[in-house]
């Protein structure tokens, strides 16, 4: 067969997969009410890439529910709170005008997440191994939140908590799914107030999506291609250490601050995980020796950072906020470990916000509309989390879980929702979970109506 024969013959069979990649959704055997039929029409192969493809698993097919207009009656309940009025007439939307009360304060905002930061590491939660020295100092003069939970187990899910402020999805963070453009994030709120909104990470941010996500929602992405090699005085796999992202990240605080303009930076550190290196010489820990080391040199480094802008004009106008985005370990005697996903965070502001303890039961998702309470901020939201210093006690929840295991914990109760439509659940005492009997009703009720609207309000664009 001639060359000229050969192109052709193998041009034509070549498009077969990239016209079924084009042509076809993963959805297209979910042709029928009934679950067996569609089971049957999807198999194993075509459901492992759609799964690899969409990063996600569907809630309605997996877990036990109600129905959709009950789930979103339900949350918009929940939601229903002194400073907000709901603006969309449909029942199936959770937006909302949320009025501050009082004159807005167009304040710097910096938002630490962590790497891997679980709240036992702190002395001030009972570590005795001194690895947070300037953390455990600075907690006395901040506002310390002390019941405060991480949704997941992952970065992706700590990123997509903090910028969207919505409970957790079945399957993977959001950050990592398709068709997650333009949605409604705390950098576009920021915007909107006339901020420059700034995810700034120590990475590659094409790892695990991050530039994709936070450049289609309102931020403008730096990470350390912005820094020369004689800027960086170590790097590993993840990123640079510490302390030269802190030093990139004051240099666009400065910048944005320069043209009149207030900034909300988001930095993500990276030298809190293995193979926990960082410079020689900067504590009494040496490099790679194992996590505490890890963590005391990122300790060093948020505390460098803290002295070096204490002494900038800006930071008399300037909220710090410093919290995990997940904790170091997950692993437990239990499908979903309550203990593994308490972290800490703290909050910053010489002038503003009084020193103090909030020891509420809260979660990550809270964090936007607590901060933008503080700033007494009048806007449009979307967001399925609770400003906590206006929030009337008995109403305060947490969602914490696992690729696949959706956790809701309110009072000493954990509600875990599980594929193939199972349920758990636990009293919680302390660190110990005693597994139990069915709950009551309406506990049951709320846990799936947080999830099942969430997830709806994701697959049917509602978050836009």
């Amino acid at each position: 067969m001639s060359f000229r024969k050969r192109t052709i013959w193998f041009l034509a069979i070549a498009s077969l997969p990239l016209f079924s990649y084009l042509l076809v959704d993963t959805n297209m055997h979910r042709f029928s009410n009934s679950t067996l039929a569609n089971e049957l029409a999807g198999n194993g192969l075509y459901e492992l890439f759609a799964a690899y493809l969409n990063n996600e698993l569907d809630y309605d097919q997996f877990y036990a529910g109600v129905t959709e207009k009950k789930a979103f009656e339900t949350v918009r309940q929940l939601l229903a709170t002194n400073e907000s009025t709901f603006t969309d007439t449909s029942s199936y939307s959770v937006e909302r005008s949320i009025n501050g009360k009082g004159p807005e304060k167009k304040m710097n905002v910096i938002m630490i997440s962590v790497e891997s930061f679980s709240a036992d590491f702190m002395g001030i939660f009972g570590n005795k191994e001194q690895i947070t020295p300037f953390l455990d100092s600075l907690a006395s003069h901040s506002l310390l939140f002390t019941n405060l939970y991480a949704t997941g187990t992952r970065t992706v899910r700590g990123l997509e908590a903090l910028s969207l402020c919505i409970p957790p999805t079945p399957g993977q963070s959001i950050v990592r799914r398709p068709h997650n453009e333009h949605l409604f994030s705390l950098g576009r709120v920021f915007r909107e107030k006339g901020y420059e909104s700034k995810y700034i990470y120590g990475g590659y941010g094409y790892f695990d999506n991050m530039n994709y996500f936070f450049s289609n929602n309102s931020y403008e992405v730096v990470d350390r291609v912005e820094l020369k090699d004689d800027e960086i005085d170590y790097e590993n796999i993840w990123g640079i250490a510490d302390e030269n992202l802190f030093d990139l990240a004051t240099k666009e605080i400065d910048k944005t601050v320069a043209i009149g303009k207030p900034i909300f930076a988001h930095i993500m550190t990276t030298s809190n995980h293995r193979p926990y290196t960082y410079p020689d010489g900067r504590i009494d820990i040496p490099s790679h020796t194992g996590r505490n080391g890890a963590v005391k040199y990122t300790d060093y480094a948020i505390g460098k950072f803290i002295k070096k802008i204490r002494k900038k004009s800006w930071i008399e106008n300037t909220l710090v906020i410093i919290v995990a985005d997940h904790c170091a370990s997950s692993a437990g005697k239990t499908e979903l470990p309550v203990d593994k996903y308490h972290i800490p965070m703290l909050i910053y502001s010489p002038g503003f916000i009084e020193p103090g303890i909030m020891n509420r039961l809260m979660s990550q998702i809270d964090i936007g509309p607590t901060v933008l309470g503080l700033l007494k901020f009048s806007y449009t939201s979307k967001f399925f989390g609770y400003d906590m210093a206006t929030l009337e006690p008995g109403r305060e929840r947490a969602f914490v879980s696992t690729y696949q295991s959706l956790g809701f914990i309110k009072g000493n109760e954990l509600v875990v929702l599980m594929p193939q439509k199972e349920t758990m659940y636990f009293t919680l005492h302390g660190s110990e979970q005693t597994e139990h009997g069915p709950v009551d009703t309406t506990l049951l009720q709320e846990a799936i109506s947080w999830y099942q609207t969430a997830s709806a309000s994701f697959k049917n664009g509602l978050m836009k």
